[in-house]
């Protein structure tokens, strides 16, 4: 993990979140961990927009919301392993450039894609995330089943 700029309170509080998250998949995840490790770092109101494209897509909100994501994220995919993050902060406003690896649940495919998120920070808590893809379309297709030509 790479910290660009000084630390600030933004960074403080996603490099937390993150250690939560991987406390969270280390405890069985979307279904079997309770959201209640991630919650202190969202606050109540907060957002997430997905892009439409992706299985998981739409926008999320509040932690029944971020509950039901990581829900549909578990569905979708069975490791999904941030391999490299990158934290440039300013503030309210963060920028994360993350590396994942990942293995779709469905079709046992495996993928290597960057994600760009914008993330703000408000008194301590993350009110909204923007995840970028730079090829949702790839990404729908390996999640895709393969079509049948019987």
């Amino acid at each position: 993990m790479t910290i660009s700029s000084t630390p600030t309170d933004s960074v403080a509080v996603l490099t937390g979140m993150y250690a939560a998250e991987a406390k969270y998949l280390a405890a069985g995840g979307p279904g079997e961990a309770s959201f209640d490790l991630l919650a202190p770092f969202f606050a109540p109101n907060v957002e997430l927009h997905q892009a439409d494209a992706l299985p998981y897509g739409g926008t999320w909100r509040g932690h029944n919301g971020m509950t039901q994501f990581f829900l549909a994220m578990g569905q979708v995919w069975e490791t999904f392993d941030m391999v490299e993050q990158e934290f440039f902060a300013t503030g309210e406003t963060a920028v994360v450039l993350t590396q994942v690896r990942a293995r779709v649940r469905a079709t046992g495919r495996e993928l290597s894609f960057p994600i760009l998120q914008t993330i703000t920070v408000e008194d301590g808590r993350i009110t909204e995330v923007r995840p970028f893809y730079w090829d949702t379309q790839a990404i729908a297709d390996a999640c895709a089943a393969p079509v049948s030509t019987d």
